[in-house]
């Protein structure tokens, strides 16, 4: 089946459209799916002496206006070291950044990656199980990453900007799926949340 020139669900404002490889996006009755194939990432290697990604992997992105929260409940099909479901920030070729709920290599964690030029890595917690709530927001032009376990307490991930003033407002955000090491994952997303402003506070659980 080719990839959906545009999907619109209805929790969000704006549409998404898929960038990189196939990613078989689908959304029935409050659930998106997607999967990434074997070997599918998006990193530039620190020490590598590229700029460009060592591989690419399937995303599905759109552009909200002002402050913001995207929320999603986040459940993958761990079966290979790396494997993760992703909330993903676009603000130019070389500056992206991802917040994973990634097999690490053996545990299901939280991780984050910020490229600038090349990527960071850098975990946060384990989450046991294959479930979890993940969180991008936008406070003017600073982005934050916060994760939980029930969608209603927030544990503060990382707060970090990316670009000028200009590019932050412009920023894509949406979806990803990765299997740098394996053979493919499936992820699913439900429990969508769009709030078209930013969180009451960084670190109090807001």
């Amino acid at each position: 089946m080719p990839q959906p020139e545009e999907l619109h669900l209805p929790e969000l404002p704006f549409p998404l459209r898929p960038y990189g490889p196939e990613g078989h996006w689908a959304y029935t009755d409050g659930t998106l799916t997607g999967r990434a194939g074997a070997r599918q990432d998006r990193f530039v290697p620190p020490g590598g002496a590229s700029l460009e990604p060592a591989s690419d992997a399937p995303r599905l992105l759109g552009a909200p206006e002002g402050d913001f929260q995207l929320i999603a409940r986040v459940t993958v099909g761990f079966a290979a070291a790396f494997d993760a479901g992703v909330l993903y920030l676009h603000v130019g070729e070389r500056e992206w950044a991802k917040l994973c709920y990634e097999r690490s290599p053996d545990e299901p964690t939280i991780c984050t990656v910020v490229t600038r030029g090349r990527s960071d890595d850098a975990n946060s917690f384990v989450v046991p199980g294959s479930t979890v709530w993940l969180r991008i927001s936008r406070t003017g032009p600073a982005f934050a990453f916060h994760a939980s376990t029930d969608g209603e307490r927030w544990t503060f991930v990382r707060v970090f900007s990316l670009g000028d003033e200009k590019s932050a407002g412009a920023a894509l955000v949406g979806f990803l799926a990765q299997s740098p090491a394996g053979e493919g994952c499936e992820v699913r997303y439900d429990h969508i949340e769009f709030r078209p402003e930013p969180p009451h506070g960084q670190r109090d659980g807001s």
